[in-house]
């Protein structure tokens, strides 16, 4: 039985991890860069970047409350988008906070140097044993470090606060003329730039599992700390470019103090490097406390090795992965150049908002159980904002980190495809949501090809000169069937071929064979209930002839006979994937021929005295791939209806398909069995070795089925069973584009 971690963070150590995960290198390291880039308005940058972080912290607030568990980004991208997309997320996101981390640790050197006449070799020591304790504080408890969250906030908030109050009389407002010197793109710039400022902001989620309350304090903390940091934010940047020289500021690594010292002397600097210090220590600890949450949440779905998910029995947390991230953030100090690998990583933590709010909307859509206590206001409309202010600021990152981003994702990929591929058989709330949208899709184009048309609807019936008059009674009942639902009527037309050399007109006789065909068609039109009309087209070419006739009459649907063998057999001298690639409308092949099964003697169970089809009862509907064509079902329908017969259909499934799979196919069923208006059962249809095919009820083509309807693509079903078949190609507009039937073969 897993254990699980213990709930002992309330409200203030939510704030206080989630503020400390905040104020750190965004606000005492870039605004020497970004003043660079923005002038004065790095103020607005600032504003702008928290409030383009505001639909990711809605997302994450009512994700979490839903799935208060640890992991965070991780598992809401792993349940939302799949474990493929949870991975990249799990491991993209431990790496950045971990660099993070590192960057806050190396990054407040340049503050004690400010004061301290400190050697420059003993930059490195320092942030490694600063590194080397806050790992040990994380192994001993979640508690404890929630307590020293607190004490380091709010000596660093005291502060901030004395430097953002004390400063404002110091001001001088000519310090900010050309406000708006750089521009939009200056502007959008800087705010890239400083956007990772506010990333720790829903790291407090990746801890969700360990807090106290989660539907109250998670919202509370996240939404809480956006607002007070963004404001403190705003405030201090404005005092520092109030107080000091642009160009002062954009030559130091240490803005901050160079402000307090022009705005508060001597004693303001120190407040302010001890603030400095205690923000990055605090930034690298909380990144230490929420990184390490990451791969102990992805070993509990077995997407990296289970001693990452293993609990100390000692002090109830996971150790092993608080050890792990703590020798990455040590080798990070210790080797990697950390300022610019962290720039990557802000790139990357951009994508992963952009995730976060495209999960949430998957997981709204989708089936899979969600239940938040916290809902996000205005939704989706706040998460598109999100989608689409994430795309604009990574636009504004640079070449380098964009390449940074995607060396992280496809080093995600690469983990997931050599190790977690094969432990884990998941499916995202987004499969599930898209499988579903398909699925509406699908039923609304049957719906549009069910419903009768106003206009007339033409049924052709193209005979060659030599078919058989009993298969022909068959092409002429499938027709009649077909155009009486939609009130229309059949033209059949017997297509005679000459060379080249003889001329038209001396084809325009009348033959004994052309004289028995019209009379045994006009006996057959006597007793049909829909209008038969009876031609003859003489031609050189019988495919360019067909084809023109089609496109003149306005053709709906176009039937043949299927020779069998596949579509490569030729009808009168054409060839059939000609005439079918040539002619824009749906098309129906019937196979009545006499041809015997595997194993067996019995031909096509087709009236022998020319009767046409008789005896049906049963009309089963065989997918090819993905959802059933509009036409097929349309086809079906009319075929049941005519003979009072019962529609089955049978869905071509995977034998390792999904339990959400079968579910949004069960309801996929029902909405499309209510628009037939013949009975309707349905089932599965499991590959068996390749060739044949079993029901998931019972076995297909038992002698249940009486006609099938099927596509192409299952021609080797059509060769193999007892009963008339016919194959059904759509029209190419009622069919969706590649990407369409890709995702349907794939997901649906």
């Amino acid at each position: 039985m897993p254990k699980g971690l213990e709930r002992d963070l309330g409200l203030f150590s939510v704030l206080a991890i989630s503020i400390g995960a905040m104020i750190g290198s965004g606000i005492f390291i870039l605004p020497a860069l970004a003043v660079d880039v923005a002038g004065p308005a790095v103020v607005l940058a600032y504003v702008l970047a928290g409030l383009l972080v505001v639909p990711a912290a809605l997302s994450k607030s009512e994700m979490a409350t839903a799935m208060p568990e640890s992991g965070g980004t991780y598992l809401f991208i792993e349940r939302g988008m799949g474990p493929l997309l949870g991975t990249v997320a799990g491991v993209g996101t431990w790496f950045a906070l971990s660099f993070k981390g590192a960057l806050a640790l190396v990054g407040g050197v340049p503050y004690l140097l400010y004061m301290f006449d400190v050697p420059q070799g003993v930059t490195t020591p320092l942030a490694l044993a600063l590194a080397t304790i806050l790992v040990v504080v994380n192994v001993l408890g979640a508690k404890q470090t929630g307590q020293l969250q607190i004490a380091i906030v709010a000596v660093m908030l005291a502060a901030l606060g004395w430097f953002a109050v004390g400063g404002v009389p110091s001001v001088q407002l000519t310090n900010y003329d050309g406000f708006l010197a750089s521009g939009a793109g200056g502007i959008l710039e800087a705010t890239g730039l400083v956007f990772v400022s506010y990333a720790g902001v829903t790291k407090v989620a990746s801890v969700a599992e360990e807090i106290e309350d989660p539907g109250r304090n998670i919202p509370i903390g996240i939404l809480g700390s956006l607002g007070f940091t963004t404001a403190l934010y705003a405030l201090i940047v404005f005092v520092m470019l109030g107080v000091t020289d642009t160009t002062a500021l954009g030559d130091t690594e240490a803005p901050m103090a160079i402000a307090a010292d022009a705005a508060l002397g001597t004693a303001g600097v120190l407040a302010v490097v001890i603030a400095a210090l205690l923000a990055l220590v605090s930034t690298a600890n909380a990144g230490v406390l929420s990184s390490s949450r990451y791969p102990f949440a992805m070993a509990r779905d077995n997407l990296v090795p289970d001693s990452l998910g293993s609990i100390s029995d000692r002090f109830k947390t996971p150790s092993t992965s608080i050890t792990l991230t703590g020798v990455v953030l040590l080798l990070l100090i210790a080797f990697v150049p950390i300022e610019d690998i962290a720039k990557l990583a802000s790139a990357f933590q951009i994508l992963v908002f952009v995730l976060i709010n495209v999960a949430i909307v998957a997981f709204r859509r989708g089936t899979m159980e969600y239940e938040p206590e916290f809902e996000s206001p205005l939704y989706p409309w706040v998460q598109a904002f999100g989608v689409v202010g994430g795309v604009v600021l990574l636009t504004q990152m640079g070449t380098v980190p964009l390449i940074g981003a995607v060396a992280i994702t496809v080093g995600g990929v690469g983990w997931y495809l050599a190790y977690g591929r094969g432990r884990v058989d998941r499916e995202g709330a987004a499969v599930d949501a898209v499988r579903r949208e398909l699925g509406k899709q699908a039923v609304e184009r049957t719906r549009e090809a069910v419903t009768p048309t106003e206009n007339g609807y033409e049924v052709l019936v193209a005979v060659p000169e030599d078919m058989d008059l009993s298969r022909e009674r068959v092409l002429i009942d499938v027709a009649a069937d077909l155009a009486a639902p939609q009130h229309g009527g059949v033209s059949v037309v017997r297509f005679d071929e000459v060379p080249d050399q003889v001329p038209l007109s001396a084809a325009e006789t009348q033959s004994p064979g052309d004289l028995e065909f019209e009379e045994h068609t006009d006996a057959i039109a006597a007793e049909m209930d829909v209008p038969i009309r009876v031609s003859e087209v003489v031609s050189h070419d019988t495919r360019h002839a067909l084809a023109h006739h089609v496109e003149a009459d306005d053709v709906d649907v176009l039937i043949m006979e299927r020779e069998p063998g596949g579509l490569r057999e030729r009808l009168f001298s054409s060839d059939v994937d000609w005439v079918l690639n040539h002619t824009d409308c749906d098309a129906v092949l019937v196979d009545s021929s006499e041809q015997p099964t595997s194993g067996a003697t019995t031909g096509r169970r087709v009236a022998a005295d020319g009767n046409g089809l008789e005896g049906v009862d049963v009309v089963s509907v065989l997918t090819d791939e993905g959802p059933y064509d509009p036409a097929k079902v349309a086809v079906a329908d009319a075929i049941a209806v005519a003979h009072d017969a019962e529609v089955r259909l049978d869905y071509t499934l995977d034998g390792f398909a999904s339990d959400e799979q079968r579910r949004a196919i069960d309801d996929y069923h029902d909405e499309i069995g209510d628009l037939f208006s013949a009975p309707v059962r349905a089932g599965y249809v499991l590959p068996n070795g390749g060739d044949g095919f079993a029901d998931g009820d019972a076995e297909f083509g038992n002698g249940e089925t009486d006609v099938l309807v099927t596509g192409v693509g299952a021609l080797p079903v059509v060769d193999a069973v007892d009963c008339p078949a016919l194959v059904v190609r759509p029209r190419e507009e009622t069919t969706p584009g590649r990407l369409g039937r890709l995702l349907e073969r794939r997901l649906l």
